[in-house]
């Protein structure tokens, strides 16, 4: 089975080209510049460097959220826009999931995300079955590191908002920064996974899961409870 694989849901772009459980090819680009400018250029070089033309895919696996709005964005239009021709099937895979099986070993992995606000997506997995511990929530990062001080296991943490909870927590495990990027075989890896257990969808099954709402609809909604509270005031 030919992969081909896409995370662009934080501040990092990854393109992973897979055959079955085996990396053929993989590049991240963690240089400030901004999906759109890199992704395109990303998966020529691996479709190039890997000998793997497009009709020759059997799966497209993108992170599909939590992650940033814009970014979740290019990727899945992306994917949508390559597998559309040929119908080929997708997977939507959790961004935290799919970072969570870029690590392995004994203990627990907590992938954190930065939300802003001081806030961070995160879920738990087992390091070495990477079964899932928690569902993907977005929540101050001293919800996780609760869940990280309740395991038995040691524990460590991945992701661009690795840092908020190591700031918290001093008794986990260190993970250096350069292993904290999420990469695009995780996505590939959970792609699969979600394709062994009849979990892929066409192209234009592909959704995002933001997990809360833009800045601009809690903005809005908070605009809409401050004129219903005015109105019952005056009332």
């Amino acid at each position: 089975m030919n992969i081909l694989a896409i995370d662009t849901a934080g501040r990092s772009a990854s393109v992973a080209l897979l055959q079955d459980d085996t990396l053929l090819y993989e590049t991240v680009c963690n240089c400030g510049l901004t999906h759109s400018e890199t992704l395109m250029p990303m998966v020529d070089a691996a479709l190039k460097t890997g000998g793997i033309r497009p009709a020759d895919l059997d799966l497209f696996a993108v992170t599909a959220g939590p992650g940033s709005f814009t970014g979740l964005r290019i990727g899945l239009a992306a994917v949508k826009g390559m597998a559309l021709p040929a119908n080929t099937p997708c997977a939507g895979v959790s961004t935290l999931e799919a970072q969570a099986w870029c690590h392995t070993g004994s203990g627990t992995v907590i992938a954190a995300m930065d939300a802003r606000r001081g806030q961070v997506y995160w879920a738990a997995f087992d390091l070495t079955t990477h079964a899932r511990l928690t569902p993907d929530a977005a929540a101050p990062a001293e919800e996780a590191v609760a869940f990280a001080r309740s395991c038995k296991k040691p524990v460590i943490y991945i992701g661009d908002g690795a840092a908020l909870c190591y700031n918290k927590d001093e008794q986990a495990l260190p993970c250096p920064p350069a292993l904290r990027v999420a990469r695009a075989v995780g996505a590939g890896l959970a792609g699969r996974a979600l394709w062994a257990a009849g979990g892929c969808v066409p192209p234009a099954g592909l959704m995002p899961n933001y997990l809360r709402l833009s800045q601009a609809e809690r903005e809005r909604a908070a605009r809409e409870a401050a004129a219903k509270e005015s109105e019952t005031v005056k009332s």
